[in-house]
């Protein structure tokens, strides 16, 4: 049997495909730590064939994402001056496939696609972690927190907020009929219980500014053009603003309180200073990818024992850019901040001065998600996670496929000669 290729690499026809290969990448990110390696072949399964596919295809004008080309490049060139070569290597080569797979996904996955896949997938890894049901104490704050399968309630709470993010867009953006509201009820419902009783502030207090956020992209839709940039203008005016007279006033703490947290956020300012000063030690290079947490390594050991970092694994500077500074140093960190900026300003812009559309809503919305978790987590950093995945995807979202043009050939325009001519 001779299966079509566009029901494998077209975006408009391969929905079924598609949505399989994305709930097969969200569980492997998930879990696999726990059910091994045989998740990370699979997620490579789904992705990488595709290229045999049709390489013409998905390999056309690949070099136009010239920025992700060279974070990869210096990430893996990390390796000659790392601490732990070995350790840099196997991380960095990991990474930067884990950037190739996203590229396929965003050259062959509609946004329609990746959503209903993407509900799909968390909706069983949320299900999964409620019959696990296990619970972690954190010895920082002294409370029980619901991590089901996960090793930490940050990471049941990301997932638990993406599962409410992309329910809210499928619904208001990409439903068709009756029937999709059903079946979205219950993955909205299951995230948001589980996202309470995580008890994750983080991802608490990140759904309701994304939402709003969407909610007021949807709505500069009615506007001219010459009006959405006005409106843009003074409503960033006004946010920052608004932040720094917050901060003045103390009302961060206040906001932190609601959260349970304090001014110290729990240890995490204690631990951005750590990062710092570690990052002084090398501040251009760094030490090399994935060359910190290493166990036997002084500060790596000192830091799990501060933090009651038992497994002495799992561990970071709770920043992406604090890590990306200890570990690639002022150039490093630099162009990570430029992948997220360049993303997050090219999915907002296409709403701000060119035509609306539902597609970059939804994923400038991803991207205000994950710059918001940026400053006390490390989503978008490491191989194997949805964050960096979702990061990566929303950037080559942004890179124009060039369209192969036929070639056209001389026709032979004579007229044919007749019996008698």
């Amino acid at each position: 049997m001779k299966i079509p290729k566009s029901l494998l690499i077209d975006p408009e026809k391969n929905s079924v495909y598609g949505a399989f290969a994305v709930a097969v990448s969200v569980w492997a990110f998930s879990y696999s730590s726990i059910f091994g390696q045989i998740l990370i072949l699979a997620y490579y399964a789904v992705w990488l064939p595709l290229i045999l596919v049709d390489y013409r295809r998905l390999l056309r004008g690949v070099s136009s994402a010239w920025l992700p080309l060279i974070f990869a490049f210096y990430v893996c060139f990390s390796v000659f001056w790392s601490d732990a070569p070995g350790i840099t290597a196997r991380t960095a080569v990991q990474y930067c496939s884990h950037i190739a797979c996203a590229y396929i996904a965003a050259r062959t996955v509609s946004v329609r696609t990746l959503t209903i896949g993407a509900l799909i997938g968390i909706f069983f890894v949320l299900l999964y972690s409620l019959a696990v049901g296990g619970y972690s104490y954190d010895g920082l704050d002294g409370t029980y927190n619901f991590v089901g399968a996960f090793s930490s309630k940050n990471q049941l709470g990301f997932v638990a907020s993406l599962g409410i993010y992309f329910c809210v867009v499928y619904l208001v953006f990409l439903r068709r009929g009756r029937l999709s509201l059903f079946l979205a009820v219950p993955v909205v419902v299951l995230s948001t219980y589980l996202l309470v009783a995580a008890h994750s502030a983080t991802s608490t207090a990140s759904v309701p500014a994304v939402l709003a956020l969407v909610a007021l992209l949807t709505m500069s839709k009615t506007l001219s053009l010459r009006y959405r940039r006005v409106i843009f203008l003074v409503g960033a005016c006004g946010l920052v603003t608004a932040a720094l007279v917050a901060v003045n006033a103390g009302l961060l703490d206040f906001v932190l309180g609601l959260f349970g947290k304090d001014s110290t956020l729990t240890g995490r300012t204690y631990l951005w200073q750590q990062g710092w000063n570690s990052a002084q030690r090398s501040p251009i290079l760094g030490v090399g990818y994935a060359a910190y947490w290493v166990q036997g390594f002084a500060e790596a050991e000192r830091l799990w024992n501060e933090f009651y970092i038992t497994t002495r694994s799992g561990f970071h500077f709770h920043n992406t850019y604090i890590e990306a500074l200890v570990e690639l140093g002022y150039i490093g960190a630099t162009l990570i901040s430029l992948i997220i900026l360049r993303t997050l300003w090219g999915h907002i812009s296409a709403l701000i001065f060119r035509t609306w559309q539902a597609e970059s809503v939804i994923l400038a919305g991803v991207m205000v998600l994950l710059v918001i978790r940026s400053f006390v987590e490390i989503d978008t950093f490491n191989p194997y996670i949805t964050g960096s995945f979702l990061l990566y995807y929303s950037y080559f979202k942004l890179v124009k496929v060039p369209i192969a043009r036929p070639r056209w050939t001389a026709a032979n325009l004579a007229e044919p000669k007749t019996a008698g001519g």
